[in-house]
């Protein structure tokens, strides 16, 4: 390719889906170390292959760039890597970019909170699988409720344009709160996803197919106690949102197993160590790393290669609860 304008802008896949969302993960570490993400000893990447914040913020810009108007900043837990709020900042100064928002465990948002509203970051979504602290602290190994509570309603003063709590869902869990979580949702102004696990890593905790619990079983629970109307409304994800009747509430669901998303899907993935993922749940990848340290100023190069990786974007993933996961790496190590 020649220069930058004869780059294909926006970026279109093989299947005609549009790609305008990169979830930008910006650590592979966490400080909680939840059942269906990760096992209890996890060996993090070194960090000489995880990509500086400079090399992050130049793939987010030649994203942007290339037509992408929403940014989410993953993890891991993207709040444990320093210097995070400079890059946030950075990000969210871009031209193009409508939409920076951050997916969080709610552990630093106690403190955080202000600056993030502050760096640029419209919304929040905030991981909740429990209101037992016992529970909560059993599924995430180390976590404590009342601290991210604290970070909840830290972040409910800090002034977000919207905060939704997602819940990943296990039968004989946490599959007896889903009305409670969804309650805490509403009392709040809140949205709230429900989440099939993803078959991401050979995990030795649990059963994957014992433990799964469709998100039609979940909205059936629901719908026992509230009203819910479908809905058109999206914010850019997977999730097909319900609202909850009489409350400013909507409940997501998102639902790799039982009801697919791939034919709309507008999102690819950059891990830490700077693989460009264009599917959850395969393994086609570009490697951008390589190509940011081969050519450290070369912007063009960059976009080259983000458009060549529509040509490997698959259709779609292929998650089966009834054989080893086809994807060994993790969720923590994939990007949330």
């Amino acid at each position: 390719m020649g220069n930058a304008d004869t780059l294909p802008t926006p970026l279109v896949d093989r299947f005609n889906r549009r790609i305008t969302y990169l979830r930008l993960s910006v650590t592979d570490r966490c400080d909680f170390r939840c059942v269906y993400c990760m096992e209890e000893k996890v060996e993090f990447l070194p960090r000489s292959q995880i990509l500086t914040l400079e090399e992050m913020l130049a793939v987010a810009r030649a994203f942007v760039e290339l037509g992408v108007t929403k940014i989410r900043v993953t993890g891991g837990e993207p709040l444990v890597r320093k210097n995070v709020l400079w890059l946030i900042r950075e990000i969210g100064r871009l031209d193009g970019l409508n939409e920076l928002v951050l997916t969080t465990n709610g552990s630093r948002l106690e403190q955080m909170a202000q600056d993030l509203r502050a760096g640029g970051v419209r919304r929040l979504n905030v991981s909740l699988d429990s209101l037992d602290p016992e529970r909560f602290r059993r599924l995430t190994r180390v976590g404590d409720l009342d601290k991210v509570l604290r970070g909840i309603a830290a972040a409910r003063q800090a002034g977000f344009d919207r905060i939704k709590l997602n819940a990943v869902i296990l039968k004989h869990r946490n599959h007896d709160e889903i009305s409670a979580l969804t309650q805490f949702a509403v009392d709040r102004g809140m949205d709230i996803s429900f989440i099939e696990e993803m078959p991401l890593g050979v995990i030795g905790e649990h059963d994957r197919a014992e433990v799964y619990y469709s998100s039609d079983q979940i909205k059936a629970d629901l719908e026992r106690r509230y009203t819910l109307a479908p809905t058109t409304e999206t914010t850019g994800g997977p999730s097909r949102y319900y609202r909850v009747q009489n409350t400013d509430t909507r409940v997501g669901f998102i639902s790799p197993h039982s009801h697919n998303f791939c034919s709309n899907c507008n999102r690819v993935r950059l891990t830490a160590e700077g693989r460009l993922l264009l599917c959850l749940g395969q393994e086609d990848s570009v490697d951008l790393r390589a190509v940011l340290r081969a050519s450290p100023d070369n912007s063009q190069a960059l976009k080259t290669a983000i458009v060549s990786s529509m040509a490997v974007k698959p259709q779609g993933h292929d998650f089966a609860l009834d054989r080893a996961p086809k994807i060994l790496r993790f969720m923590s190590h994939t990007g949330g």
